[in-house]
């Protein structure tokens, strides 16, 4: 087997991640919004089937989601759009914004309770590195996080019942990354690490503290925070002196 190196989500991972785990999003058809809400432990893609229309079978599986297979159904635009939000109350909470547009059978109904097919055409995930667009192909292909749909109340625990722990954390961060800090807070938690934002009195910083090795699941995500907070404490000890 090939040695697993990465150290972060991919763009289509984090997309994934952030869908599965939505609350709420908006649907945007014929120039409204529409606000879609209860999505909670409910992935928005179990409503929508998304399509990637350079496939062979994407007009075949359009049609078996449209009006008994009729080709001559119309089809209008449709923009879904997904807020990413930090669990812990950190400074700027939003994290990122997903956008997915494409073509879906008319007329649409937001209410309507019942499954649809969506030609993807486009797939957008927007956070502080800028803008990345990804492939329908490729969010097809990726899995969400395992720790998608838990990682707020993970968070709200770590904040809430264990703050003693950041201040530990921060020993593995460099000297230079903490001076002027004001607060860090944990931003962030996937497979592959811990997220701490650095807040100062002018601006902030994101530190990523890497797993020793990435989960495959949710159970052993007490170990790895066990391995960092380990790993902090040998820190100290290092830094005293002979």
């Amino acid at each position: 087997m090939q040695p697993h190196t990465a150290s972060e989500p991919t763009p289509a991972e984090r997309l994934r991640s952030i869908i599965a785990a939505a609350h709420s999003m908006t649907v945007v058809t014929d120039g409204r919004p529409e606000e879609v809400h209860g999505l909670d432990g409910d992935d928005p893609l179990g409503r929508i089937h998304l399509h990637d229309p350079a496939e062979p079978d994407a007009h075949a599986a359009h049609a078996a989601h449209v009006a008994q297979g009729d080709w001559h159904t119309p089809r209008i635009p449709i923009r879904l759009e997904l807020t990413d939000v930090s669990p812990a109350p950190v400074r700027e909470r939003v994290r990122a914004r997903v956008t997915l547009s494409g073509l879906v059978a008319a007329p649409y109904r937001a209410d309507a309770g019942e499954s649809m097919c969506m030609e993807l055409g486009q797939a957008v995930l927007q956070d502080a590195r800028g803008r990345t667009y990804v492939t329908p192909a490729q969010l097809q292909e990726a899995a969400a996080d395992p720790l998608a749909t838990c990682e707020a109340p993970m968070l709200h625990h770590l904040v809430a019942d264990h703050p003693e722990l950041v201040p530990l954390l921060l020993r593995l961060v460099a000297p230079e990354a903490k001076r002027g800090l004001v607060r860090a807070l944990p931003l962030a938690m996937d497979r592959y690490g811990l997220t701490l934002r650095l807040e100062r009195r002018i601006g902030h910083e994101d530190v990523r503290l890497p797993f020793p090795t990435p989960m495959t699941e949710v159970d052993q995500a007490g170990l790895q925070i066990h391995a960092l907070l380990t790993a902090a404490r040998r820190c100290s000890h290092h830094r005293l002196p002979a």
